[in-house]
């Protein structure tokens, strides 16, 4: 006997709009029928009413169709009964004589000392242990034309039939139960073929390569996890078994012990469904009134081919005792009470702070610092041309409201030195006797200069952070847009400690120290023991009272 194998034929390899067929020879063992199929009829654009024509060897000639010939076309194929040696070579066929393609036919002998062809063999595997098959292929064009097709199975070229118990013939397929690596090697299926009242061997060499098996997937029981439900009397419960074992079969099953709940036999389902690349097998039922009795374990049996069966439970248990609302009653007053005073603290700081001042500072004891001004101003004295609305606020406004009304006391450069001292000297001595140190801004700093030379700004200022640790207050005379014009110290305080913006007018109501801006200032002066009470109803102050003398 000689047996053979079809080898893949045919390659399509797409780049861009270029199609490349690569064509496999087919080899056929000598001396048995074959039949072989055009390529082109697996082509997604053929049409259902199409012709084939096979031509043979380079030949313009087509082939037969007479059946009585050993090479002749019948249908779509071409047909070898049966093969001989000189049969090897191209055949070419076309479709609807306009597409042409070929295939390769390569008659072979036995190998030495087979009785088949090593390069016309089939691989097929199974897994050791596992029950698998064997399937003949290459038959399906015989069946076609016979009514009766009996296959036999050898194994290594030997002519005894398979007696071996574990093997069993069905159809086209030899099944092997519980291989072993012994059943590894050549087997040979083959059947009888007539034609024009002609007896042929058809065979195919299968080679069989016994696997190890796999390792062994582990069941996941996904739920339950020997849990607990708590669930309310008359509520309604659906309890679930779910678990997966990749895409093999896995079962589930529910032990009651004594008593089935009432609802599971009309609620009971079982189902599998694909989710994230494995198989989750699913059983649940519903209780629909829970009871006494329903408050106990709910055990899920899980098994699986190969492994040991695994239980798990859930138990249904009545719901705990709620503390945690009285709790969270408890903690959440006082929380909100925090919360508010916190709410109060950050909205009306300002106003406690100053009330605070006003009702409770008499009760401290006061204790001298040895200073003598509540704060040093700075301010940019008016160049020429230039309005002079920063004199008429430092010199008038100032000292009504922080002074007059709020009794604090103000060192001023301008009105409190005097004649002839060293502009360095008065403002190193009296920043060092003050509490605070104002600065007051103004948006328009070309036409004015602060103090006498930015040299005395920097030692204001010096003296104030650094010798003294003296707190700085700024003050703008409306809002300066450009930040950049501002000395480097300056912009620094700002960014650090922020500035009040004096946004009022000359007018009665801007000078009362009951504003939001007033109070603001107040709040950053240091408390006063000897504060008056304040007078709601001070001197207005206008351009028109401003008479310092600029002399």
């Amino acid at each position: 006997m000689i047996f053979a194998s079809v080898r893949p034929c045919w390659i399509s390899l797409a780049y861009f709009s270029f199609g490349l067929c690569i064509n496999f020879p087919t080899f056929v063992p000598v001396g048995e029928p074959w039949a072989i199929r055009c390529p082109l009829r697996l082509l997604p654009s053929l049409q259902s009413n199409y012709s084939i024509t096979w031509y043979g060897n380079g030949s313009d000639i087509p082939i037969t169709k007479d059946n009585f010939s050993r090479i002749h076309q019948r249908g779509e194929l071409l047909w070898f009964i049966p093969t001989y040696i000189e049969d090897s070579g191209f055949y070419h066929c076309t479709i609807d004589n306009s597409t042409r393609d070929s295939k390769e036919l390569k008659v072979v002998e036995n190998s030495d000392g087979l009785c088949f062809n090593e390069e016309a063999t089939y691989p097929q595997k199974v897994v050791l242990g596992q029950n698998g098959n064997l399937a003949c292929p290459d038959l399906n064009d015989f069946e076609d034309e016979n009514t009766e097709f009996d296959l036999q199975w050898y194994k290594d070229c030997s002519l005894k039939l398979l007696d071996d118990k574990r093997f069993q013939a069905l159809g086209h397929s030899l099944f092997i139960n519980n291989p072993s690596k012994k059943d590894e090697g050549m087997y040979i299926c083959q059947a009888k073929y007539t034609y024009m009242g002609k007896q042929y061997n058809v065979s195919r060499a299968i080679n069989l390569t016994i696997l190890d098996p796999p390792p062994k997937v582990p069941v996941e029981i996904i739920y339950p996890n020997n849990n607990s439900i708590e669930i309310k009397l008359g509520s309604s419960v659906i309890i679930e078994c779910n678990a997966s074992r990749g895409f093999l079969r896995v079962s589930l099953f529910w032990d009651f012990g004594d008593e089935e709940p009432e609802d599971f036999k009309s609620t009971h389902i079982k189902y599998s469904e694909p989710l994230l690349g494995k198989m989750i097998w699913r059983s649940k039922f519903n209780i629909s009134n829970v009871k006494y009795k329903d408050y106990r374990k709910y055990f899920c049996a899980v098994s699986s081919f190969g492994l040991k069966e695994q239980v798990v439970y859930v138990q249904l248990q009545p719901p705990a005792p709620n503390f945690q609302g009285y709790l969270i009653g408890g903690l959440a007053s006082p929380l909100f009470v925090i919360l508010a005073a916190l709410f109060a603290y950050k909205f009306f700081k300002v106003d406690i702070v100053l009330r605070y001042r006003e009702n409770c500072y008499s009760l401290h004891k006061e204790v001298s610092d040895g200073k003598l001004y509540d704060a040093y101003v700075l301010y940019p004295q008016k160049g020429t041309d230039c309005t002079y609305s920063s004199d008429i606020f430092v010199l008038d406004v100032l000292p009504e409201v922080l002074e007059n009304q709020c009794g604090y006391k103000l060192f001023i450069f301008g009105r409190d030195d005097f004649p002839g001292q060293a502009v360095v000297n008065v403002v190193e001595e009296n920043i060092k006797r003050s509490r605070r140190l104002i600065i007051v801004l103004v948006p328009n700093s070309s036409c004015c200069r602060l103090q006498s030379s930015t040299s005395v700004h920097e030692i204001a200022v010096y003296s104030a952070l650094i010798r003294y640790g003296i707190k700085v207050i700024l003050i703008e005379l409306d809002k300066i847009k450009d930040d950049d014009s501002l000395p480097e110290s300056i912009r620094y305080l700002k960014q650090k400690h922020g500035v009040l913006t004096w946004q009022g007018d000359f007018s009665v109501k801007s000078q009362m120290a009951t504003t939001r801006f007033w109070k603001n200032v107040r709040y950053q002066m240091p408390a006063n023991p000897n504060s008056p009470s304040l007078d709601l109803h001070p001197s207005m102050v206008t351009s028109n009272s401003y008479h310092r003398s600029e002399g």
